[in-house]
Order: structure tokens, then C-alpha cells, then sequence
């Protein structure tokens, strides 16, 4: 959701921490607490990387790992993918369903199986633990960065999830090129590079064709106004039939 990250994912993770029962720290709850700081913790509009790269794709089913506040789950919704949306946070997914709503009431669209209302199923989920059932078109992972997440393992799920002839695409901050006012709150082993992505995904293999493996700059404003220019981690392959 351009959200300059999508969800599991943390800029500056200086929110408190809620424990579970077992005395481990719970992703949910410290994920529904981060939610609860601001009524709106992203910008509610899609990530550009994922417009520029999903935009030409024929539609069909998609899979979101990490949807946050659900703007690009209703960007695809509105492009006529049929879109599983996939989150750690209820409250996040709270807030991803009233913005399809108001997305529709200001459309004003009647919920129908041609609509954004009929297309977009929202789950609650850890994504160290869940499984999708079946495969996709596509399947898409924007900026999911956590402390409380190893990223290979959603992202290794990302992979095995597409369909023969899908496409899985990736984004999410390069390690080297971070905001440096979130330095004291980011751990290095949160982000990938496009190499690490190859490697720990195994699309390096004869069923995967690499159609884009790059790192794109953009400006960023920062929480006191700061700027930066920041880079993207963008991968799109194929998995060949």
C-alpha cells in the first residue's frame, strides 16, 4: 500500500511491545498496537513500484502477503484481479474493509460481483505460519519488513504460491539506502537486496525466468519533515509453465 511499506514491516519500531501467553513476543498484538497510534499509519495509496510493475498484467487471482491498511489490495480490486489479502494485524484489516467501503461509497458502486466488494477477501494471519490454498496469477509482497519477521519465510510462501505462467513480484527497501532518521530502529537482517531475493527464493532455477531485478531511487519525507532519497528493491520473474 504505498505506504512507503506495506504491512509487517517497521520504519522505526520504537511502539511498545505486547507479550503473548508464552512470554514471546506477539506479532499480532504489538502490530495491532502499532496500528492503534494514528487512525492512519500509511498514505492510502498504492505503491508506485507495484502500479508500474502489476499494471500491465493480465488480471486474475492475487495473493498480497502483508496488506496493512489495504490500498493496494483495493488497487488491484479496482484493476480486476480477484485479490486474497493477507494480514498479521486485525486491526489493520479493520481499517483495509471501511476504506474498501468508503472506496465504493465514493464511487458510489453497489455492491455486486463487479465490483471491488466482490473481489477482495481479507485474512487474518502470522505469515511465519500460514499457508494459502492453492496457487495464483500473481502474488505480491510490498516492503514487508519486521522485526518480529524472518521476510524469507512469507517470502519463500510468496514464491511457492504462483501458479505456472504467474508472476511473483517483491519490493521493499535495499539495506544500503534507508531513511537515516529510522538508523537507531532498523535491524540490517530486515531488508534484502534483488541478490539475496534470487538466492533465498531459488529463482536462480530453470523454472523461473527474471524479468526485473533492479533498485530504483525515489525521495521520501521523513516524520519531522526530514528528506532523503531512499531505494527500492524491485523483483519480478515468471514462473515458467
Amino acid at each position: 500500500m504505498s505506504e512507503d511499506a506495506a504491512h509487517q514491516h517497521a520504519m522505526h519500531d520504537d511502539g511498545p511491545s505486547p507479550h503473548g501467553g508464552d512470554g514471546g513476543i506477539s506479532a499480532a498484538s504489538v502490530w495491532d498496537e502499532r496500528y492503534r497510534t494514528k487512525p492512519r499509519l500509511w498514505s492510502g495509496k498504492p505503491n508506485p513500484q507495484l502500479v508500474r510493475e502489476a499494471g500491465g498484467l493480465r488480471p486474475g487471482k492475487v495473493l498480497e502477503l502483508g496488506c496493512g491498511e489495504g490500498a493496494d489490495a483495493i488497487w488491484l480490486a479496482q484493476q480486476g484481479w480477484t485479490v486474497t489479502a493477507v494480514d498479521v494485524s486485525a486491526v489493520a484489516l479493520e481499517r483495509a474493509r471501511s476504506h474498501e467501503l468508503a472506496e465504493l461509497a465514493r464511487e458510489s458502486v453497489q455492491a455486486s460481483e463487479d465490483n471491488i466488494a466482490s473481489r477482495i477477501s481479507w485474512q487474518q494471519a502470522d505469515l511465519e505460519q500460514w499457508r494459502p490454498e492453492g496457487t495464483y496469477e500473481l502474488v505480491t509482497s510490498q516492503f514487508l519488513h519486521s522485526q518480529e519477521l524472518d521476510w524469507r519465510i512469507p517470502l519463500r510462501t510468496a514464491a511457492a504460491a504462483v501458479k505456472p505462467g504467474g508472476t511473483l513480484l517483491v519490493v521493499g527497501h535495499h539495506p544500503d539506502r534507508l531513511p537515516p532518521w529510522g538508523a537507531g530502529h532498523m535491524h540490517a537482517d530486515m531488508f534484502y537486496t534483488g541478490d539475496d531475493l534470487v538466492r533465498e527464493l531459488g529463482l536462480g532455477g530453470p523454472e523461473w525466468q527474471l524479468e526485473v531485478l533492479t533498485t530504483r531511487e525515489r525521495p521520501v519525507t521523513g516524520p519531522e519533515g526530514q528528506e532523503a532519497i531512499i531505494a527500492d528493491v524491485v523483483l519480478r520473474a515468471t514462473r515458467l509453465p
